[in-house]
């Protein structure tokens, strides 16, 4: 059979093969892994980050590198539902039938676009060349229709074009404009009290990088020790914190790689420190973090423990937590056990601990700063799933502790269904309970309210939005 002649190519521009960028492949692929696995950011992008630093040739990164791709997960995150609004306005479809990989791709140029200062040129061309690469010649063309519909106008032109009016829906309008659901507006608006520039002040908050923040572990290190490394600053409100400035980097820190020191928000060691100097009536010797996972309040609580020869009990429920709290809390220098159990079916006898403190699972909107995606995961049912395990620990944190003892309830969330209700709805139900007036026990630290409880806030405190409330037992 004799052999058919090729067909002659068509007249046009020759076939070119896509070019790989290293550093917007890595951000495409760590918003898959946040979309696919409901993983965290900041847990993926740390090991992706690592494995491209370890590569040899151009896949190489460098600094400059790994802070572009840090900047391109994370502000495509935070801005994820201004850069929906955006993108629904220049299709002609509805976004949910929008694969998911070309609306990551799409949503990394419109962020180098509207929420960055790359070249609109190069936000374009680069973010073409990736869609080449991940989603094929054909949905690249339609990622590259789009990003020159959105190039034509800047961020402020697209908010006025797609968020409604304020005075028309006042948290429809937020929700858009800072990139929060309209739930979430709603329960930190009504948690924050006030009128328009606190709300926007905070959304705004949640929208910045948050920076790093250290805690020297009293005795076994110092915070003069952590200060002496470089881009180091004091803390603001804690005695043992420094913060690092951007491009800091904790690893690169001694005390942090040998467990001396350790990464942790300012609201966590005051909430930690509020507890330790909570006045007792009695002895000093027995102290319980209930829900000590993954460590960093035990750690610190531990080391102040240590420093008066008291003995601390960390429990964590989740086996794997609790390997994570033994990690935290190894070389400390007084007495201290970890172990697994549940806190609301414990195992220790009632009465036996002098301080307790329970930071107890929540919706997580108080570390929007640091874990951006979690704003989009959470639905208003999730506070029916957990009162009951909050109610529940906090009742036998009461149990756990003597007469004369101390309990801190804490929580990583503002919502007042998770801080306030839960403590008011537990006092109510268990007698022989009183609150104690927690702000003394924050020394410096402003505008902490009317008390007696104690609700921090990133756009004031600029720390997680911690809640805390110290019961004393009283019989």
């Amino acid at each position: 059979m004799s052999e058919q002649p090729r067909r002659p190519r068509k007249p046009g521009k020759p076939y070119r093969r896509p070019q790989k960028d290293p550093v917007r492949l890595l951000a495409f692929e760590a918003l898959r892994a946040v979309d696919e696995r409901d993983a965290y950011a900041n847990l993926v992008l740390p090991p992706l980050l690592r494995k491209a630093r370890e590569k040899d040739g151009p896949e190489k990164f460098d600094a400059r590198d790994a802070a572009l791709a840090t900047e391109l997960v994370y502000g495509t995150l935070r801005r994820q539902g201004t850069y929906d609004a955006v993108i629904a306005d220049c299709v002609d479809r509805p976004l949910r039938e929008v694969d998911p990989p070309v609306l990551d791709v799409l949503s990394l140029g419109v962020h180098q676009l509207l929420g960055t200062r790359i070249p609109t040129h190069a936000a374009v061309s680069a973010s073409v060349e990736l869609a080449r690469v991940v989603l094929g010649d054909g949905r690249a063309k339609f990622v590259n229709a789009v990003l020159r519909k959105v190039a034509r106008d800047d961020l402020d032109g697209w908010l006025a074009r797609v968020a409604p009016p304020y005075d028309e829906d006042p948290e429809d309008h937020l929700a858009v404009v800072h990139s929060h659901p309209r739930w979430v507006v709603s329960a930190l608006w009504d948690s924050l009290g006030g009128g328009r520039a606190g709300i926007e002040e905070l959304l705004a908050a949640d929208n910045e990088r948050p920076e790093v923040t250290l805690v020297a572990r009293p005795g076994r290190a110092t915070r003069d020790e952590l200060l002496g490394e470089e881009a180091a600053v004091a803390g603001r409100w804690s005695p043992y914190a420094v913060r690092l400035s951007e491009g800091g980097e904790p690893g690169a820190v001694e005390a942090v790689r040998e467990g001396r020191a350790g990464v942790q928000d300012e609201g966590s060691q005051l909430v930690a420190l509020a507890l330790a100097d909570a006045p007792l009536d009695g002895p000093d010797r027995r102290w319980l973090d209930g829900c000590a996972g993954p460590g960093g309040k035990a750690a610190l609580l531990g080391a102040l423990a240590a420093e008066r020869g008291a003995f601390l009990l960390a429990s964590e429920k989740q086996p794997h937590r609790a390997g994570l709290v033994a990690k935290a809390l190894a070389g400390n220098p007084g007495p201290y056990q970890v172990i697994a159990a549940d806190g609301t079916r414990p195992p220790w006898r009632p009465g036996s601990f002098d301080r307790v403190l329970v930071d107890v699972p929540c919706t997580g909107l108080g570390a929007l700063r640091r874990r951006p995606e979690a704003r989009w995961r959470r639905r208003p049912e999730d506070l029916d799933g957990f009162a009951p395990l909050q109610r529940g620990l906090l009742r036998e944190a009461l149990e756990a502790v003597r007469v004369g003892g101390v309990v801190a309830y804490a929580t990583c969330s503002p919502h007042l269904a998770e801080t306030r209700a839960v403590v008011a709805d537990v006092l109510k139900r268990r007698p022989g309970a009183e609150l104690l007036d927690a702000r003394p026990l924050l020394p410096g630290v402003p505008a902490l309210g009317e008390g007696p409880d104690v609700q921090l806030w990133p756009h004031v405190h600029g720390t997680d939005a911690m809640y805390l409330a110290l019961v004393r037992r009283t019989s």
